[in-house]
């Protein structure tokens, strides 16, 4: 009776907990399951208890890395684990468990006991304050960036050419793409062709199609890329290589919106609207001859040219968590983020390669991480602190002094004033803050300037 009046209690207490709370035996079938539990999952508790842990929750870790397994093995418990559970409705619920063994009287272990937080709540407020720095999947809060985005808006209303401009890898394709779906053309297709990716003999007729007969082996006609987008947008990457006389070509298209298929004996139709990229210096391939003149003239009506990622540096930590998140679905992996160190070598580096270069070093450092963070040694060989110095700091004068989220916070804003000459304005503007909560910041961290330097306001 006393035994009854106890369980009764302790059912009492573990409803009246917010967290959700189980508890297995060692064949791993649950025992006890509380109304947070209940709320959580969706499922009742009678059709929980007797059955196996696994079976209830289908958790991302129930087969490699369970932490009730761990906890009873080991005998640690395991604390504050995100994953994600699949509740009654086929849902992914993220959440943040804990576990520990459970023991008896006399110190024999009996099973083990897991408590899970629902952080739906989070992962929202997460995903709102991520939106705010992100534009039709294009992330910064980089504020030449965020004017592009109010660009983009405007320019997709209409039809006008576009010319996108920048560095390999800085996203000029998801540019386009963010226009064409802003445009009144997004609903036809969006066709990519890369200037520099074929020969000329070949690129005309993708571009252009031909008719049949219009050489050896063309036995029936081809639509060229511009017929594909009719109605939608032609992006052409590259527009820099065109050779001269595609440029020609081209522009009669952009002049008088036709165009002659190889081997046809009439012009077409040309409805698309075009969008172009290049990494090259178009006005010094014209000075050179190299580049059209009045080609030039009639795509650089409406240009963007999009900052490297090594001068928004302050977009690094956003991209590489999106870029976590995204290696975390394709691989079913767990990591929650970058480690202080980690992070720090990443904001040291210049990147060539720009964002691409970045999610390719993201999608290495998933694939030999084993831990919950990624750290230094899970980065790829040439981004270690030895093969990418930064410059000095004040957080790396004291000889030994073990990386913390403060040094990495100074370090960050040190090289941030010091790339833009010391002046506070320009330097909040690049880091997306107030001029006053950048001057608390130095005050804050104690940082110091070469004897040569002084602050500018």
């Amino acid at each position: 009776m006393m035994k009854e009046n106890m369980e009764e209690k302790t059912r009492i207490i573990l409803d009246c907990v917010a967290d959700g709370v189980f508890t297995v035996n060692l064949d791993w079938k649950v025992t006890t399951f509380n109304r947070a539990a209940e709320r959580i999952t969706g499922i009742p508790a009678r059709e929980a208890i007797g059955r196996h842990c696994w079976e209830v929750f289908k958790a991302s870790i129930c087969e490699q890395r369970c932490a009730l397994r761990q906890a009873i093995t080991t005998g640690k418990p395991a604390i504050n684990q995100a994953l994600f559970i699949v509740n009654a409705a086929g849902e992914r619920i993220p959440v943040s468990i804990s576990a520990a063994v459970l023991k008896d009287g006399s110190g024999e272990v009996i099973g083990g006991v897991e408590t899970f937080r629902d952080l739906s709540v989070v992962e929202q407020l997460r995903k709102a304050l991520s939106a705010r720095h992100s534009f039709h999947d294009i992330i910064s809060k980089n504020r030449e960036m965020q004017r592009l985005f109010g660009m983009m808006e405007l320019v997709a209303e209409g039809d006008t050419t576009v010319l996108i401009g920048g560095e390999s890898g800085t996203g000029k394709e998801l540019f386009a793409r963010a226009i064409h779906a802003l445009s009144p053309r997004k609903n036809s297709p969006m066709i990519t062709v890369n200037c520099g990716a074929l020969p000329d003999t070949l690129l005309e007729s993708e571009l252009f199609g031909y008719k049949a007969g219009a050489f050896t082996d063309a036995r029936r006609d081809k639509p060229g890329r511009l017929a594909l987008a009719g109605g939608g947008t032609l992006f052409l990457d590259e527009i820099g290589d065109l050779s001269p006389l595609l440029q020609v070509k081209l522009l009669r298209v952009l002049q008088e919106k036709t165009y002659d298929p190889l081997g046809g004996v009439r012009s077409e139709k040309a409805d698309v609207r075009i969008v172009a990229a290049t990494n090259r210096d178009l006005e010094g391939l014209v000075d050179q001859g190299k580049f059209r003149k009045d080609l030039y003239y009639r795509i650089n009506v409406v240009r963007l040219s999009l900052p490297p990622l090594r001068e928004r540096k302050e977009d690094v930590p956003l991209l590489a968590d999106h870029f976590i998140r995204k290696f975390n679905c394709l691989g079913s992996r767990e990591i929650h983020g970058l480690s202080p160190e980690a992070l720090s070598a990443l904001m040291a580096c210049e990147f060539p390669g720009n964002v691409r270069e970045l999610e390719n070093i993201i999608e290495y450092a998933t694939v030999v991480c084993r831990e919950q963070y990624i750290r230094i040694e899970h980065l790829p060989p040439h981004l270690k602190p030895a093969a990418c110095p930064a410059a000095p700091s004040p957080a790396q004068v004291h000889d030994g002094a073990m990386p913390t989220l403060q040094n990495v916070e100074k370090d960050f804003i040190f090289n941030m004033l010091r790339q833009n000459n010391w002046n506070r304005t320009r330097t909040a503007a690049r880091l997306g803050i107030h001029p006053s909560t950048l001057w608390r910041k130095i005050r804050q961290l104690r940082l110091e300037i070469p004897k040569d330097g002084r602050f500018k306001a």
